[in-house]
């Protein structure tokens, strides 16, 4: 194992749930305004993962007043409060970029059901 390796161990985090794409997640990002933090929920889709070891990240999409709105988050950053997953979906695609296009609400069966 090189330097690199090490140094990418002691970075990735050891709490962070499995979760694929199609799965409903509530991440809990912390937010900093000025001196004080606040903890704010960010829940949605899991549209995509892309990457992997600590170069890892996923976007979440959600319905915010009608309107689509997608944000990435990096796996392992310091940011990140914690993950929770809701629902696990059962999808077909790594990607789901459909969803951008489609209009009003879709529906992602629920993954152990038939």
């Amino acid at each position: 194992m090189n330097i690199i390796d090490k140094i990418n161990e002691k970075q990735l985090n050891p709490e962070i749930p499995e979760f694929r794409v199609g799965d409903t997640v509530k991440v809990d990002v912390k937010i900093v305004e000025g001196k004080r933090s606040r903890i704010q929920a960010y829940e949605g889709i899991v549209v995509k993962k892309h990457g992997g070891s600590v170069n890892e990240t996923f976007t979440v999409r959600k319905m915010s007043s009608g309107i689509g709105v997608e944000r990435t988050f990096p796996v392992h950053s310091p940011k990140i409060d914690k993950i929770t997953v809701v629902r696990k979906g059962k999808v077909r695609r790594a990607k789901l970029n459909f969803l951008k296009d489609m209009k009003g609400t879709y529906r992602i069966k629920e993954r152990g059901q038939k």
